[in-house]
């Protein structure tokens, strides 16, 4: 490990302590030659897990991708950043447990979706209409209903 300001390999580490649900450990390190800190994380290696996708072919999963998308759905809304990555953290967690090398753009779809209804209810719709690929304002509707708590349906007028 280098230090990410000078390069120079010698630090020493200042704390240690669990990190992403106990999923990984955050070291704070200090460079023995500029003494500045900076944080590193460790986890286990993982196998790789590839995403098939609607047309045939296959990519491997990306955490970043994951996470942009979930940006794009919360686009000016009042998220924290940590909020997502805390969900993108267990996403990629639960495809793994339920996976053995491959998941479907369904699999992952869905498990978005799950996140950021809890997350925040106007993203949700957003990346569903996207996902799901919505053409009608019936889709977007039910989609509202299926969110939108009991006697504060509002309705789409077209």
């Amino acid at each position: 490990m280098r230090c990410p300001f000078c390069g120079y390999v010698d630090q020493k580490v200042l704390d240690s302590r669990p990190a992403l649900e106990g999923d990984s450990i955050r070291r704070r390190r200090e460079c023995m030659r500029c003494n500045r800190r900076f944080t590193t994380f460790e986890r286990a290696e993982r196998p790789r897990l590839f995403v098939a996708k609607r047309d045939g072919s296959r990519e491997e999963f990306s955490r970043d991708k994951c996470l942009n998308s979930m940006l794009i759905a919360c686009r000016k809304r009042r998220v924290a950043l940590e909020d997502l990555r805390d969900a993108v953290e267990r996403i990629e967690r639960d495809l793994y447990q339920d996976a053995d090398q491959e998941v479907t753009t369904n699999c992952v779809g869905e498990a978005v979706l799950r996140e950021l209804q809890a997350i925040d209810p106007v993203a949700y719709v957003r990346f569903a209409s996207v996902y799901r690929e919505f053409e009608t304002l019936e889709d977007f509707q039910r989609i509202i209903d299926s969110v939108a708590p009991e006697g504060r349906k509002p309705a789409l007028t077209g």
